[in-house]
């Protein structure tokens, strides 16, 4: 029986390259859509984010750009992903729409939270694309704001490394893994699992936050039903 009944997962726009470091890596996402899927039908209600880092980074970006178009472009880059993972998830046997904070019709809807949660009701998962339409906000910060918009249980950021440690352990040996770690520690200690912006919010409105290895297969299943996965940041 899962644990969560409605989630919000974020995902990275790298993660849809694979192995590449540019791109769409279609057999990656193959895998990823039939994971995500494999949730979906045990009855989890299930809002995705995608960042475009695969594609384009608007902070990276800003140093030579202003940084309003940076963003703007970053934007349209999470639409080209999530219309990639809509394309897989619904070969897999999911329907899926996509809805998006950049007005573009004949791409996809546009965001209305209302018809986002009867989606989530008839059993679809629905990709949140364009960030929040503003610039200076990060996918972390859209993925939070869905979920508390749509009353998500938890928001499930899924990540390449085991959860929130003290260090970056990809350049640390010594970095100590945290089970669960409080909102406030992690701004205290500034430590960059998610920008600050999103951590306050959930912090503010209560909304747990899961950071989870999304290399290990089967981890989006374990972390739904409430698996000990990762690290829980409350």
């Amino acid at each position: 029986m899962p644990k969560y009944q409605r989630i919000v997962l974020k995902l990275s726009g790298e993660v849809l390259a694979g192995s590449r470091s540019f791109g769409i890596d279609a057999s990656r996402v193959r895998e990823l859509a039939a994971e995500i899927s494999e949730v979906a039908a045990t009855g989890v209600q299930i809002g995705l984010v995608v960042g475009g880092g695969n594609f384009f980074r608007g902070v990276e970006a800003a140093a030579d750009m202003d940084r309003v178009a940076a963003d703007h472009m970053g934007m349209l880059a999470t639409v080209i992903n999530a219309l990639a993972l809509q394309d897989a998830l619904e070969k897999a046997g999911i329907p899926t729409r996509v809805m998006t904070a950049i007005q573009m019709h004949q791409v996809a809807e546009p965001y209305i939270r209302r018809r986002a949660i009867r989606h989530l009701e008839k059993g679809r998962i629905v990709i949140f694309a364009a960030g929040t339409s503003n610039p200076y906000f990060s996918t972390d910060t859209a993925a939070t704001l869905r979920a508390l918009e749509i009353d998500a249980n938890v928001i499930a950021k899924a990540t390449r490394v085991d959860g929130v440690y003290d260090k970056d352990p990809l350049r640390h040996e010594g970095a100590l893994l945290y089970a669960e770690i409080s909102y406030h520690d992690v701004l205290a200690k500034a430590l960059r699992v998610m920008d600050a912006s999103a951590v306050a919010m959930c912090r503010d409105n209560q909304l747990p936050i899961i950071v989870f290895n999304l290399t290990v297969a089967g981890n989006i299943m374990r972390m739904s039903m409430g698996d000990p996965v990762g690290t829980l940041i409350h």
